[in-house]
């Protein structure tokens, strides 16, 4: 008996293609009815039974190449002319910390002070005074810490009795760029930064008209 209904089933699956196509295949062998084999079989292969097309994405076109490349070009322009404009802007001279003026240049008790004297609490912060080159950086004689800088016409300046140095030799700066924190080390009386310029034949200048003929009032 069940091999009559196998045969009764293939029958009924041949006079199908016959007369409806995948549809009625399907209802024969998995119990569909034709309706939703059909509409089964049409999801599978597409309308009319064709495999759906495959979606082409579009090649860019030359003028759209041409088109990225000149906006790329532009915002590399607008980018160089603004970092023209700030360097324009930014100082070339500063003053190297902030803090009272407590000594000048000149005779003092009985021996000369080479240099300028600007006191404030420990760690405040002291600035290279012009762009330059780091050359010294570390312990000195007298100052206990120092950083000495060479600027482009090979002047010299000096930040003496530092708590700690944020920069090492060789090291490019620029006017105004921290470079160490206000100390108390060496032969101090107190935290200050104590500020030399040496000229580029050695001789220690008075800083404050070294600063006056840049620009820098103190």
């Amino acid at each position: 008996m069940a091999t009559g209904a196998f045969v009764a089933a293939g029958q009924a699956a041949n006079m199908g293609t016959a007369a409806g196509g995948h549809g009625a295949v399907l209802a024969a062998t998995q119990g569909l009815t034709p309706l939703a084999a059909d509409r089964d079989a049409a999801a599978a292969t597409g309308v009319g039974g064709a495999r759906p097309a495959l979606e082409v994405l579009p090649l860019p076109r030359d003028d759209d190449t041409v088109a990225v490349a000149a906006l790329a070009k532009g915002e590399r322009i607008v980018a160089e002319r603004a970092a023209r404009e700030a360097e324009a802007r930014r100082p070339l001279f500063v003053l190297p910390a902030e803090g009272a003026f407590t000594s000048g240049f000149g005779a003092r008790w009985g021996t000369s002070h080479m240099g300028i004297d600007i006191a404030n609490s420990l760690g405040t912060p002291i600035v290279a005074a012009a762009d330059g080159v780091v050359v010294a950086s570390g312990p000195a004689s007298g100052f206990g810490m120092w950083v000495r800088i060479e600027h482009s016409d090979d002047t010299i300046t000096v930040y003496g009795h530092i708590h700690r140095s944020l920069v090492e030799e060789g090291q490019q700066v620029e006017a105004g760029d921290e470079i160490a924190e206000m100390g108390n080390r060496g032969q101090s009386t107190g935290p200050h930064l104590h500020f030399e310029v040496w000229s580029p034949d050695g001789e220690k200048i008075n800083p404050l008209t070294w600063l006056n003929e840049h620009g820098i009032e103190f």
